[in-house]
């Protein structure tokens, strides 16, 4: 690794926009291509002070700074236009978390790499909307609140109340949302409002491991812990209102639920194992990376295709997982108000995924090329008329959802033409973490959080108060920053702002 003080590793860093700075070739050894990082002002100081720190005498251990990290990505064979970091970039393994890069796939050399889709496989957001109001639900918020943290399995051991066999979990892998529609879970219109349609279709649960199968199990339909959640919002403002009203959103206060989770255990295990095997192939072919958390493989090569397939069936069970969940939030929901959640318009509006890689087609200098498209905690974003997106949404582009931290707002965005051109049709996750989960224990107390949000008027359900600390609203960048960075950077545009007013967590 490069060891220089912190005034000459500023001098590879140059501010291109209001809003983004430029990584020169240099600033990390064997870049191929330059990194850029997107950030507003009160962002940017977060950044430039963990490259400082970093930069400090005897600073050893832990993750390489954000900006470190975006560099060694575009050091990795076979990556095209630039290595990006995103708004809500923070260091993670390997990838800096909010960190995209996209491999041409006609490149022999290109990688596929674990660290650049994260553990949690398809951790995603999906956004209920209902026809109720705040007006009807604040009466009954407690009783709400309650019967969604009785409903849906939540926790680090939770397990699903869905009936799941080993051949049912098998089904579920290969066919992603088509099996909970099926079983009867969901209606046929979830499947058109998410990415991918809730199914990857080179998914093979052949090259899945027996221990991540048992461990994926019993977890199917369970909610998780971690920054995990199942929340109660009303929309607090309309930025869009002509692209809101194609989303069944038609005024404020209307009540909304968002359910953020992703392939539990599963997802994990899938990316240990292929991590094993690709350290092994990269002395094989000679790989050599920067940082040996960026273990890969080449794309076309037995270990390369085995975790996409492996990886595709966690992305799979992850949709099976948030489908399952929505079946038991719109039971929880129609139990409490007596009714149907037909007759409570409990439609799906969409739902993403943030830690996934893809094969996209993109234009990169002017020619149409094939892509592995690695999005770690990124969204997809994609602009109107792109043929990947629903009927629904081809005049407002996609749908982007874009998760707060406990307690503060949530947003709907949507996908730009520009952002197409400059990240991939890429765009941030959610707030980003400024306190490690460490520091966030040490620093803040988990009673004055929930004693705070109680006086915000916001019910919270915590199966493990003790984690709550490590999810404090202090833990995490502001997503406001985040968002309005995006916005003016022209990568996606704002549409709705969603305020929560009860809180589910594992």
């Amino acid at each position: 690794m490069v060891v220089r003080d912190y005034n000459d590793e500023i001098q590879y860093l140059e501010k291109i926009s209001p809003t983004a700075w430029r990584i020169k070739i240099g600033f990390q050894p064997n870049m191929n291509v330059e990194g850029v990082f997107y950030v507003n002002s009160h962002l940017e100081k977060l950044m430039f002070e963990e490259l400082r720190n970093s930069c400090r005498p005897g600073m050893v251990g832990g993750f390489l700074p954000g900006m470190k990290q975006i560099a060694n990505v575009a050091a990795l064979p076979g990556i095209v236009g630039k290595s990006i970091g995103l708004p809500d970039v923070h260091s993670g393994y390997g990838f800096a978390i909010g960190n995209m890069a996209a491999f041409d796939m006609a490149d022999a050399k290109s990688i596929v790499s674990p660290g650049g889709v994260g553990f949690d496989i398809n951790c995603g957001v999906r956004l209920l909307r209902t026809n109720l109001t705040e007006k009807d639900v604040l009466p009954v918020k407690e009783q709400l609140a309650q019967s969604l943290f009785d409903h849906i399995p939540v926790g680090v051991g939770s397990k699903g109340i869905i009936p799941m066999t080993a051949n049912d979990l098998e089904e579920a892998l290969e066919m992603g949302i088509d099996w909970s529609l099926r079983e009867g879970y969901i209606w046929a219109e979830d499947k058109e409002h998410c990415e991918e349609f809730g199914r990857m279709l080179n998914a093979d649960p052949s090259k899945v491991s027996l221990r991540a199968k048992k461990r994926g199990l019993p977890q199917l339909g369970t909610l998780g812990a971690g920054n995990h959640y199942a929340e109660i919002q009303v929309v607090e403002e309309i930025f869009d209102a002509w692209a809101t009203r194609k989303m069944g959103i038609d005024r404020k206060g209307q009540v909304c639920i968002m359910i953020h989770s992703g392939s539990r255990g599963f997802g994990h295990q899938v990316a240990t194992d292929a991590l094993v095997a690709m350290e092994k192939a990269m002395k094989r072919d000679g790989i050599e990376t920067n940082d040996r958390q960026l273990a890969c493989a080449r794309i076309m090569s037995e270990e390369g295709q085995d975790y996409l397939k492996a990886m595709s069936a966690a992305a799979n069970f992850a949709w099976v997982n948030r489908s399952s969940m929505t079946f038991l939030a719109r039971q929880a929901f129609a139990k409490q108000f007596q009714t149907t959640p037909d007759d409570l318009d409990m439609h799906v509006i969409y739902d993403v995924s943030h830690n996934i890689a893809k094969m996209e087609e993109h234009v990169v200098n002017g020619k149409l090329k094939t892509l592995l498209v690695h999005r770690k905690g990124s969204t997809r974003a994609f602009p109107p008329h792109h043929p990947l997106i629903p009927v629904d949404y081809q005049l407002t582009g996609q749908p982007v959802l874009i998760g707060g931290t406990m307690g503060t707002c949530s947003y709907i965005l949507t996908g730009t033409e520009h952002g197409m051109q400059e990240t991939f049709g890429s765009t941030c996750h959610g707030a980003g973490r400024a306190l490690s989960r460490a520091k966030s224990r040490r620093n803040i107390d988990y009673q004055s959080v929930l004693n705070k949000l109680q006086e915000m008027g916001i019910s919270i359900r915590v199966a493990s108060p003790k984690l709550v600390m490590e999810e404090a609203p202090e833990s995490y960048k502001n997503v406001t920053d985040v968002v309005n960075t995006c916005h003016d950077a022209g990568i996606s545009k704002k549409c709705v702002k969603l305020r929560p007013i009860a809180v589910i967590k594992g």
